[in-house]
C-alpha cells in the first residue's frame, strides 16, 4: 500500500488516465474527486463488495433445496 500526504487541491495520477484530487478535509473526513475515462469503473468499496456478493447470493437463492437425510 502506498501512503501519501496531500493537501486540498493536490492531485494523484494513476496509470496516466485517472486523476484523484483532494477536494476538502474537514474533521476526520477527506473529500476526494475522481476524473477518469468512461471505461474506468470507480465505485466505493462497500458497493464493490455488494456487487461481488450478489451473483453468489442469487445463485444460492435459485438453487433447489437439498434433501435432508435422517440420521439413524
Amino acid at each position: 500500500m502506498l501512503v501519501l500526504t496531500r493537501r486540498v487541491g493536490d492531485q494523484i495520477v494513476i496509470n496516466d488516465t485517472i486523476r484523484v484530487t483532494v477536494v476538502a478535509i474537514k474533521g476526520g473526513k477527506v473529500r476526494l474527486g475522481f476524473t477518469a475515462p468512461p471505461t474506468a469503473r470507480v465505485v466505493r468499496q462497500e458497493i464493490y463488495d455488494d456487487r461481488s456478493r450478489m451473483p453468489a447470493e442469487a445463485e444460492a437463492a435459485s438453487a433447489p433445496p437439498q434433501a435432508a437425510t435422517a440420521a439413524s
